[in-house]
């Protein structure tokens, strides 16, 4: 880091690596993060990370789905079901029991939905370090709001779409072409 500029308007820095290949991991990881720094301060609010909205959201949406009485109550117990991936394959990837923090985080956030006394719950999310539930906002662990409100949109039309495909798409070989 190079300290003591006349201005503070611009900063280099310098990354050093074994090889070609390790440097450009440490530049695309460098960009990860300044971007996320860049859209927390464009975003002006944040949200609890390490799957606290996601287990929030599907405790919701599985309540939600228990008042009605059409079909659509299947897809959106569905839905909520899949949110659980994110918190369950964070869990898997530290090497944690997925289905016991998991479990604990419902547990929580569903207290935190139901309870008066424990809305300070809804900021409940994963210490994956010590493979234990914390309150992710006062540990620091934050994502912005703006970002995990798109991330939730894109996912949800992407399985949209998938969905709408009712034709498959077989590709026919034509009687003109050579085998390669």
């Amino acid at each position: 880091m190079i300290k003591g500029t006349k201005t503070s308007g611009a900063v280099s820095l310098v990354l050093r690596g074994a090889n070609d290949y390790m440097l450009d991991e440490m530049d695309r990881a460098l960009h990860d993060a300044l971007s996320i720094v860049k859209r927390t301060l464009e975003s002006n609010t944040v949200v609890a990370g390490g799957g606290a909205v996601e287990s929030a959201l599907s405790v919701y949406l599985e309540y939600l789905a228990t008042t009605l009485g059409s079909r659509e109550q299947l897809a959106i117990a569905e839905f909520a079901e899949s949110l659980l991936i994110i918190p369950k394959v964070l869990s898997v990837n530290a090497a944690k029991d997925a289905t016991e923090l998991v479990a604990k985080l419902r547990a929580y956030h569903h207290s935190a939905q139901t309870k008066a006394d424990k809305k300070h719950l809804s900021s409940m999310g994963l210490d994956l370090s010590e493979g234990k539930i914390r309150n992710n906002l006062e540990a620091g662990v934050i994502e912005p709001a703006m970002s995990k409100v798109k991330i939730i949109q894109f996912a949800t039309e992407a399985a949209i779409t998938i969905l709408r495909i009712d034709d498959m798409i077989k590709l026919v070989k034509d009687d003109g072409q050579e085998e390669d």
